[in-house]
């Protein structure tokens, strides 16, 4: 195993306990093994602290930090940021999953490129794990493309903060994530893409993937309080802009999925 470095996860948790297991397995399976796993629990009502110690305490590569009061997946991921020792910073979030060749293969793809942020394709699960769903990345990100949809999935993400500085996300409820992103390209530039699938995302019941009209409300918010556009602007980049690219994208996403299927 080449060294590039030590690999900082940043992971969010607020009542996972039914899947954080699942996701802390799927990073000690890692080939690439100089990590920290800095979890920040929000405030959780179920048994997700007690899960996560039972892995801290035989894994010290694995920390638990826990937030005073409820504050949202941005507050959380930056509480872990602020710790982070890495060069790089990585996001997994308490639901999702990496295949083991994850942070081999993506940190190689970004070292032998000198590329500051990069992601990948990603599968799509149900809450019982059944896969239903592929995601194929785009190559490259500019500002444009970024701006017109979040093409980066937040537990494919990898930048380097000893190239760019570390950078953290806004302290909104929903979609920091994709501020982060436009932050950062608006820095380097673009952010590139490695096509092969190295994570599995999980899609739950009430989550903003699955409420459209929740989705079209974050979306707006993006555009006018943290990029500052006007309301006639925002709304002008929502409908005429976004929505045609996220209709087409759900359709190829399907056609992906099927030629995917078939070549297996």
């Amino acid at each position: 195993m080449t060294d590039y470095g030590l690999v900082s996860i940043i992971t969010a948790s607020y009542n996972c306990s039914d899947f954080i297991g699942e996701t802390i397995e799927s990073i000690q399976s890692q080939t690439y093994t100089n990590w920290e796993l800095l979890i920040t629990d929000d405030c959780s009502t179920d048994t997700s602290r007690e899960v996560i110690m039972r892995y801290a305490e035989k894994d010290s590569r694995i920390r638990l930090l826990c937030l005073d009061k409820n504050s949202g997946a941005g507050i959380a991921r930056n509480n872990s940021i602020r710790k982070a020792k890495g060069r790089f910073i990585a996001f997994c979030d308490s639901d999702d999953r990496w295949k083991p060749e994850k942070l081999e293969r993506q940190l190689k793809f970004m070292v032998d490129n000198g590329y500051g942020l990069t992601y990948t394709s990603y599968d799509t699960c149900d809450e019982s794990g059944t896969i239903n769903g592929y995601v194929q990345c785009l190559r490259s990100l500019n500002f444009n493309k970024i701006l017109r949809d979040n093409g980066i999935g937040c537990l494919t993400a990898i930048y380097d903060a000893e190239k760019i500085g570390k950078h953290f996300m806004p302290s909104i409820r929903k979609r920091q994530d994709w501020c982060l992103w436009i932050d950062i390209i608006r820095k380097t530039g673009k952010a590139y893409g490695l096509q092969e699938p190295l994570a599995l995302y999980r899609v739950r019941s009430g989550s903003i993937s699955s409420n459209k009209i929740e989705m079209l409300r974050y979306n707006y918010a993006v555009y006018h309080d943290v990029l500052g556009n006007n309301g006639l602007k925002s709304a002008a980049i929502l409908y005429c802009y976004f929505l045609p690219y996220y209709f087409y994208k759900k359709i190829k996403q399907k056609q992906d999925y099927k030629k995917r299927k078939q070549q297996k």
